[in-house]
């Protein structure tokens, strides 16, 4: 759908697609969910049409020319030009390839990693279905397929995977027996808090250091970081030379 759509008019002033999806992400991803259909996209441009009625009538009223509104706009536009200058420094900062490999370099000790597996898993309530599902799979029932069909955990719609973990990471009494199953191994149903679980590990990996390009996200965000923060204190320290502050 295009973002020029008109969806309402209120006394003349459109409500596009774009007001919507502008509305959809200030609400952040976890509210925004909740709007994630029709009827909840139509929620949102009934929303934006109430706001619309009162800009119109606090427009037909003069709201907008009494002092105090003036007043709050001069407030918020000083606001926004700060950060906006702010914004305007930091946007100029880079970090290139170069500097993210010279930091791992230097820093590799950081990126020790203890063992880690990825392990996949269906999750039954029953004991009985549990033991059932697992000599089906010992007779060459796929696992992903019985994980989509069988397991009530919502890692289902992903063949039952859980992706990496290390220790710590899971309830002892599932860490306990997948730690100790070899690759590709399936075991029989573990009893948790939460129903009896048949486990297969797919993949291990040794304690060691990451590699750069598992890693290189989190040097990046580091790196921009610390280099954000050296151009706003060198920006301030040039500003504090121009202009005379009191206290």
């Amino acid at each position: 759908m295009s973002d020029n759509k008109v969806l309402a008019r209120v006394e003349g002033r459109e409500i596009t697609e774009n007001d919507v999806n502008r509305l959809v992400r200030s609400l952040g991803p976890q509210r925004a969910a909740q709007f994630n259909s029709p009827d909840g996209k139509s929620q949102l441009v009934e929303e934006l049409i109430n706001q619309e009625l009162f800009y119109v009538d606090a427009v037909g009223r003069g709201l907008d020319k009494e002092e105090e509104f003036l007043a709050e706009v001069e407030n918020m536009k000083s606001e926004l030009l700060k950060q906006y200058g702010i914004k305007k420094v930091l946007d100029q900062v880079e970090v290139n390839e170069q500097e993210m490999f010279n930091y791992y370099k230097e820093n590799r000790n950081q990126f020790r990693t203890n063992e880690r597996i990825h392990a996949k898993h269906i999750l039954i309530d029953d004991k009985e279905q549990a033991d059932q599902i697992y000599w089906d799979l010992k007779k060459g029932l796929f696992f992903e397929e019985a994980a989509k069909e069988y397991s009530k955990c919502p890692s289902s719609a992903q063949g039952g995977s859980l992706g990496y973990f290390g220790k710590g990471q899971m309830i002892p009494e599932f860490e306990e027996v997948a730690f100790k199953l070899d690759v590709n191994e399936i075991s029989r149903p573990v009893k948790t808090q939460y129903g009896y679980h048949i486990i297969k590990v797919v993949d291990k990996k040794q304690p060691g250091i990451s590699d750069f390009d598992e890693v290189k996200p989190q040097i990046a965000n580091h790196l921009m970081g610390v280099k954000q923060q050296q151009a706003y204190i060198q920006e301030v320290n040039r500003l504090r030379g121009l202009f005379k502050v009191t206290k």
